[in-house]
């Protein structure tokens, strides 16, 4: 819990992850202005919280009323990140035991985005209406979007309404655990290996195409998460809850296997209270990016 994601990237070869900046909630608009004028950033990119939970927040940036708004709505820390190019994304839960020398992957989950496709009559509300797993996403999308979402869309033009992989806020979740093929489960370990620490989590990545992603190019992690990671894998509709289960049962006992391995080098656990102070300062916290 509380994990800050600026810390995080900082541990990542910097090659692998977009420019990102981390903002304080005190900062002013003209401050963060200036990232504009020194070239650092530049429209679209993306801001989210440093401490983040499920998608909550994210937004992305197209001009400077929308950074305004955000900056002076912003009762957090949050980052600012250029934008990645590719259109796919994938979750690579990975894990490897300490003194091992390669790790593995053990899921893959593809996201499927909010993407409306025009047919030249209906409005967009009405196409999201069409969709059970969209009209979900309805009143965020009218929040978002406004009289936007009365426009009607050409045959064929596709629309991503929500362009965040993020299962509460729309996006479908597949099971590709199929696709870690020796390649890939290579670039991976030339990845986590480089991050002092790494041994169980998740991996999002964003990427041209499988065959790119298997020699290494054309890619970007999104982001990395440890132990609150999920298998998020389980979510593809085709599985039942006990495959469910079954999964999170077997990722819960390799971190229970890692974390052992590691008490024994070291490393101590956390301490009941210390534990209960994590978990006020997470709900406070989440409190803040969801009313957001």
């Amino acid at each position: 819990m509380n994990e800050s994601k600026k810390e995080i990237y900082d541990l990542i070869p910097s090659q692998y992850y977009p420019k990102t900046a981390l903002i304080s909630d005190k900062t002013a608009f003209e401050e963060v202005c200036l990232l504009m004028e020194n070239g650092t950033f530049s429209f679209p990119f993306i801001a989210k919280p440093d401490i983040g939970l499920r998608g909550s927040a994210v937004k992305k940036i197209e001009n400077f009323a929308m950074l305004k708004e955000y900056v002076d709505k912003a009762n957090f820390d949050y980052l600012l990140q250029k934008l990645i190019p590719y259109e796919n994304e994938i979750g690579v839960f990975y894990i490897r035991f300490p003194g091992e020398k390669l790790g593995k992957i053990t899921g893959i989950v593809a996201k499927e985005f909010v993407i409306i496709v025009g047919n030249g009559t209906q409005t967009l509300e009405e196409l999201v209406l069409e969709n059970p797993r969209y009209a979900f996403q309805l009143k965020s999308l009218q929040k978002e979007y406004g009289s936007k979402l009365k426009e009607i869309p050409e045959l064929g033009v596709k629309t991503n309404l929500v362009p965040y992989g993020n299962h509460a806020r729309g996006a479908k979740f597949l099971d590709k655990t199929s696709w870690a093929t020796p390649e890939l489960n290579q670039l991976l370990n030339e990845i986590c290996l480089q991050i002092d620490g790494f041994y169980f989590g998740r991996i999002d990545v964003m990427y041209q195409s499988i065959a790119d992603l298997e020699k290494g190019q054309h890619f970007s992690i999104v982001e990395l998460n440890g132990a609150g990671s999920e298998p998020t894998h389980i979510y593809d509709p085709s599985h039942s809850i006990f495959f469910a289960w079954k999964e999170l049962f077997r990722h819960i006992n390799y971190m229970y296997q890692i974390s052992v391995i590691n008490h024994k080098k070291g490393v101590r656990y956390l301490r009941h209270k210390e534990g209960m102070k994590e978990y006020r300062m997470h709900l406070a916290q989440s409190r803040k990016i969801v009313r957001f």
